[in-house]
């Protein structure tokens, strides 16, 4: 397994953790949780490690969900809109994961980049 994968999707997460003001312990402990599952899993399956940063974005979304809520939440469309979240395209992760949101499907940014 190439760890650079892995780095790279943990320091994506993490941008967007930072981003939406969600870095806490609780969520970087999550991210690390999700960080050496996946590595496992592309140990036991190296095709499928050009998903691993959409499938840790998802992990790390779980264990929040669980823990404090939706994460991350849309900013985009205004106060009038319910409040949802952004959830990573595509589902089951992929080469190039990006935030969608749930209520337009529109594409947001590429994961990593929700401070831009």
């Amino acid at each position: 397994m190439d760890n650079a994968l892995l780095f790279d999707a943990r320091a994506r997460v993490l941008a967007d953790l930072q981003a939406r003001g969600r870095a806490t312990a609780e969520a970087v402990s999550a991210l690390e949780d999700a960080v050496a599952q996946r590595k496992w899993w592309a140990e036991q399956w190296p095709e499928g490690a050009q998903y691993i940063a959409g499938l840790v974005a998802q992990d790390v979304q779980d264990a929040l969900f669980e823990s404090v809520g939706r994460w991350p939440l849309c900013s985009g469309c205004g106060d009038d809109a319910p409040l949802h979240a952004l959830y990573i395209q595509p589902d089951l992760g992929g080469p190039d994961p990006v935030w969608v949101c749930e209520e337009s499907g529109d594409v947001v940014a590429p994961l990593g980049d929700l401070g831009r």
